[in-house]
């Protein structure tokens, strides 16, 4: 019974929220695809995409042959009657002497039933075919947008994905130096108790250590402020514990050689498509409006059955049935669809002034990124030169100073430029990746 008591509690704290929590860990293509499953860009963007297909079966409906039927019944509590003429009086009386003829007559009975059905069709109307075809391109124009919002939402991740990296890796060399430095600090303290060092040197080092867990609960905050952002930007659970598993050198590998030079191709960008298409759709708008000055032609046919009857002895069923068409033809119409081409055509001129801002702007975007990414790539090399000769001199004093043949203020420097040189390499690689996925978003890849 014990035993099963705790099994049962364990079970119940674990159900608890905030208890246990999963550990989520997110490479860049993770938090990608993530995003692009959880966005709510995402999810319109796929709503937008089902209300296009539903307006298709919507603009199909038009031509589609409507039945409808119907069913009435009146009763009336005064019969309306109307009044002879008086010649048709006269014949009456004539026919019938001796009688009394009134010239008031009821052509209807109390009670009146009828049911019918209506079948109506559209048999030719050109701007219903060109509604039709333009739905169709609608759905393709709605889907482009959708790739749009897709790399929308994969450049909004990577721009909070790598600063989260960013910190995570500048808080592991924090750590290091730190480690480092406590044990030099643990080294200096011995000296001073044995005579071979000064309380001076002791406080220096105690300060910088100060200095970095000073730094070090600094970066914790700015990094978990930056996977807050990184929450919100993939519509997670703020309470989910998200950890980054990748690291900024393998997302700042050099790119493809051919991708720096050549022609580019503007179809891999899906803005370039999403334009063409808003094109495409004002070519039917001033077709569809063109449309309107051909004639439109419809069908009908009703069939009805009427039951009129005072009493069941004098009750009859009264069938009908009608065919026909109607054909209506404009004639004149105030120049109203005149003036609906015209704005049409100034708004197809609009998107083509929009299809060569885009063209431009894409180019100019292809050429700053590489110059970007190629200036980033001699930035690191730099810096990473830097940073080995800081490593080299950092060693040297602290090998001087354990011999006793340097000082800790010498060290103290080297320190400061060890650590000034890992941010810079760290930042170098961060400027890499960054100008490197920009590149590949500007080529479209």
């Amino acid at each position: 019974m014990q035993k099963t008591t705790l099994i049962l509690l364990f079970c119940s704290l674990a159900l608890l929220p905030g208890i246990a929590q999963e550990t989520v860990r997110l490479s860049l293509d993770d938090a990608v695809n993530y995003a692009w499953q959880n966005s709510n860009e995402m999810k319109n963007a796929q709503i937008n995409i089902i209300d296009a297909e539903e307006r298709i079966i919507e603009n199909r409906a038009i031509g589609i042959p409507k039945l409808n039927g119907t069913v009435d019944y009146q009763r009336y509590l005064q019969v309306p009657v109307q009044v002879l003429p008086e010649p048709f009086v006269d014949l009456i009386s004539a026919l019938n002497p001796g009688q009394e003829v009134s010239r008031e007559a009821a052509f209807f009975l109390r009670n009146n039933f009828s049911a019918g059905l209506n079948l109506d069709a559209l048999l030719f109307d050109g701007t219903y075919l060109t509604a039709l075809k333009a739905s169709r391109v609608y759905r393709d124009y709605v889907a482009r947008d959708y790739d749009v919002k897709r790399r929308e939402v994969r450049n909004q991740v990577i721009d909070v994905y790598l600063p989260v990296l960013l910190l995570a890796e500048n808080l592991e060399i924090l750590s290091k130096n730190r480690g480092n430095l406590e044990q030099l600090l643990k080294e200096t303290r011995a000296l001073y108790e044995e005579g071979f060092a000064e309380q001076l040197d002791v406080d220096r080092l105690a300060l910088s250590l100060a200095n970095l867990q000073v730094e070090q609960e600094n970066l914790e905050r700015q990094r978990d402020a930056a996977l807050n952002v990184l929450k919100f930007t993939l519509n997670a659970d703020q309470e989910l514990d998200f950890v980054v598993e990748e690291d900024l050198e393998s997302l700042a590998t050099e790119v493809a050689p051919e991708l720096m030079s050549g022609t580019l191709n503007y179809q891999a960008r899906p803005e370039v498509q999403y334009v063409e298409k808003g094109i495409e759709l004002a070519d039917l708008n001033i077709e569809q409006y063109k449309m309107g000055y051909y004639p439109t032609l419809r069908g009908f046919m009703s069939y009805s059955q009427t039951r009129q009857w005072n009493t069941e002895e004098d009750a009859f069923w009264a069938p009908a049935a009608v065919v026909g068409v109607t054909l209506n033809v404009p004639i004149f119409d105030g120049w109203d669809k005149k003036a609906k081409i015209e704005r049409a055509k100034l708004t197809r001129e609009i998107n083509q002034n929009q299809q060569n801002t885009l063209i431009r702007s894409i180019e100019l975007e292809v050429t700053n990124a590489r110059a970007a990414y190629t200036t980033a790539l001699k930035s690191l090399e730099a810096q990473q030169r830097n940073l080995e000769l800081a490593e080299r001199i950092y060693n040297t004093t602290q090998i001087k100073y354990r011999e006793g043949v340097g000082s800790s203020l010498e060290v103290n420097q080297a320190e400061q430029s060890l650590y000034t040189a890992q941010g810079n390499q760290i930042q170098a690689l961060y400027n890499v990746a960054v100008a490197k996925y920009d590149l590949l978003t500007a080529l479209g890849q």
